[in-house]
């Protein structure tokens, strides 16, 4: 990493630490590596969204042209978003692509994270298949977003028991979990269209 990179996120980094407003959205990193180029970052799930009390890590690579260049973030805890993919966890916002200036900081992106699952863009998405779910039947995919939250991010809120038990079902039948609330989510909770697209 060069210099100016290391200095850089260097002073980012202890930016994000021992900022009070960022601890209280619940915004944290841990530095994994002493060339400052690979970070752990976590957000907690923003008040009064599907992702309230759920506790999401981040995978942040800063590359050696940083900060002419934007970090590769993605989130390593699945997450049911329109611009988040449920599969990868790479996320689609525009400052982490062609919108990135180097006047941002490693603080202002993951605000800009938070803010995003607050507000998603369903017409600019990263998944499709969540995109489509979210505009066509909002209640659905708040259900399926809390599900996953409880699932994957120690979500607190109570879980479906339909859902849990269409989970189950697929599970007796020899499918990961993994795969069976994906599925199942694609299919929106349709148990025979989920079984269908598993076993055809």
């Amino acid at each position: 990493m060069s210099n100016i990179a290391f200095t850089r996120i260097q002073r980012e980094c202890k930016e994000v630490v021992t900022n009070k407003e960022i601890a209280e959205t619940g915004i944290m990193i841990e530095i994994l590596n002493d060339s400052l180029s690979e970070i752990k970052g976590q957000i907690r799930g923003p008040p009064d969204t599907p992702y309230q009390g759920g506790s999401f890590d981040l995978e942040i690579k800063i590359p050696d042209t940083y900060p002419f260049t934007p970090p590769k973030i993605k989130f390593l805890t699945k997450i049911w978003h329109p611009n988040i993919s449920s599969q990868t966890g790479t996320i689609c916002l525009d400052i982490l692509k062609d919108q990135w200036a180097a006047s941002l900081t490693l603080r202002t992106v993951l605000l800009s994270i938070q803010a995003l699952m607050c507000s998603p863009e369903p017409k600019d998405p990263q998944d499709a298949v969540v995109a489509k779910q979210y505009m066509s039947n909002p209640a659905l995919f708040k259900e399926t977003a809390v599900f996953w939250t409880i699932r994957y991010a120690k979500g607190k809120a109570e879980e479906n028991p339909q859902y849990r038990e269409y989970v189950e079902k697929l599970r007796d039948m020899g499918v990961t979990e993994d795969e069976a609330i994906s599925v199942l989510s694609c299919s929106n909770w349709d148990l025979a269209k989920a079984t269908d697209y598993i076993f055809s």
